[in-house]
């Protein structure tokens, strides 16, 4: 069921079920992301596997996933986002999402000139304890609001908490060159590849030089570098779904639980284990 339009809901309407295949926009965002208040916030329950199609939104948004894990796809890669974790997007930024089992989303829309040291790029952040209180709160705010009320001073709480929290290393950015793009999308079809950067570059017929030359300068990484998150990030995933720690590690090209265990920790600062709690 959708959510009723802009400055007509009110506390307590059920959370829209989406259904795999619905339309771009659904109807419960209209209106949400186009107001003129510093920032809106709706909530919305998708079933697992669910992808939404590409589209944009004039405001900023704040999505943030109070159960299930969001894969979040732009031109310029991809970001994961578990829970206790949210990913901030700047306006005007085309995206689809993914949802890797069933997710609660719970998301806040945010004008572009409502604070000045917003984040300029997509980045995933920590959600406090406190901003998460803060977007549930906000949710149950009907619409529209005085800018300076309770509501209102709510909505600025929540901006001042976010310009405080930190990023996280959960993005896998998408070169532009067409060969690099083939290379990487072989390897997010089949994370435990392990063909070498020579023989990468023998299929693209380039020097292997010249591979690892375009991925430092269109990804920021090296090719091991790269190779080595979007397994972190597959293995993040299927840790998400359910999937054991062993079977993870064993299925993403690492010789042991340990050694994937290893790796996890040191771009994340959690094992494997732990990063859900």
């Amino acid at each position: 069921m959708p959510a009723a339009p802009h400055g007509q809901r009110k506390p307590g309407v059920p959370v829209p079920q989406i259904a795999p295949g619905e339309a771009v926009m659904p109807a419960h965002f209209e209106g949400y992301d186009r107001s003129e208040l510093p920032v809106t916030a709706i909530a919305a329950d998708y079933t697992p596997g669910h992808v939404t199609a590409l589209h944009v939104h004039p405001t900023a948004q704040l999505l943030h996933a109070e159960h299930g894990v969001m894969v979040v796809s732009t031109s310029q890669g991809q970001w994961v986002v578990p829970p206790t974790r949210g990913l901030w997007m700047p306006a005007g930024v085309t995206h689809s999402v993914r949802m890797v089992g069933a997710v609660r989303m719970r998301t806040a829309f945010i004008r572009p000139d409502a604070r000045g040291n917003l984040p300029p790029a997509c980045s995933v952040i920590v959600v406090s304890p406190l901003l998460r209180e803060l977007i549930l709160a906000a949710i149950e705010v009907p619409l529209p609001y005085e800018e300076d009320s309770r509501d209102g001073r709510l909505m600025q709480l929540l901006l001042d908490e976010l310009e405080l929290l930190p990023t996280l290393p959960l993005h896998l950015p998408r070169p532009a060159d067409a060969r690099l793009q083939r290379i990487c999308d072989a390897i997010l079809q089949q994370p435990d590849d392990v063909r070498t950067v020579p023989e990468w570059a023998a299929e693209q017929g380039v020097d292997a030089k010249t591979v690892q030359r375009l991925f430092a300068r269109e990804t920021g990484m090296s090719f091991g570098q790269w190779r080595q998150q979007a397994r972190l990030l597959a293995g993040l995933e299927r840790l998400a779904a359910g999937a054991k720690v062993v079977d993870v590690a064993l299925d993403l090209g690492y010789s042991s639980p340990g050694a994937f265990a290893t790796m996890f920790r040191r771009q994340f600062g959690v094992p494997p284990s732990m990063f859900f709690r």
